[in-house]
């Protein structure tokens, strides 16, 4: 594991297409446990002078109640495992307490957070705001109807990148 100059993080990730087609883990803990979702709406970039990640979660999610309660949480990139992440983002750590074990995945902590072992990149992330979206604010409701008809929108997390690992 080798630590990554966060000035170089554009060298290891592509911020769109990496998170759009490839996708990636959010993973947080509370009270010594781990849970994660599959995520392929979100994005990396530059805000309050900080480089940030910003990503967006329904309140319905599990994972949500582990990010309401701690303010870090790790994003996780792969070379493939798609399999993998298809199942965490379809099965619920609510329902499944073991989901992660059951997906073939293995946890590990890095400066105290949690990661995975067959990742190639994470980014320790720190919250710096949390809003929910709201359907008043679509300019085309369109888009508002067609990913969230039964009203459960996401929260738009954005996190401060603290840190980069090449795993």
């Amino acid at each position: 594991m080798q630590q990554i100059d966060l000035g170089q993080l554009g060298k290891y990730v592509d911020a769109v297409n990496d998170i759009q087609s490839k996708w990636m883990l959010v993973t947080s803990q509370k009270d010594g446990k781990v849970n994660t979702l599959t995520a392929s709406w979100g994005g990396l970039g530059s805000l309050w002078r900080r480089k940030v990640a910003f990503i967006f979660i329904r309140p319905s999610r599990y994972t949500n109640e582990f990010l309401k309660v701690n303010n870090h949480f790790t994003l996780t990139f792969f070379n493939g495992h798609m399999q993998e992440m298809g199942y965490l983002g379809k099965t619920s750590g609510r329902d499944v307490p073991d989901k992660i074990e059951k997906a073939g995945l293995t946890t590990m902590m890095v400066d105290g957070e949690p990661t995975f072992k067959e990742g190639r990149l994470v980014l320790i992330c720190r919250t710096l705001y949390v809003d929910p979206i709201e359907r008043e604010k679509f300019l085309e409701k369109e888009i508002d109807d067609e990913l969230n008809p039964d009203g459960d929108r996401s929260i738009i997390y954005i996190a401060e990148i603290e840190k980069a690992y090449e795993l």
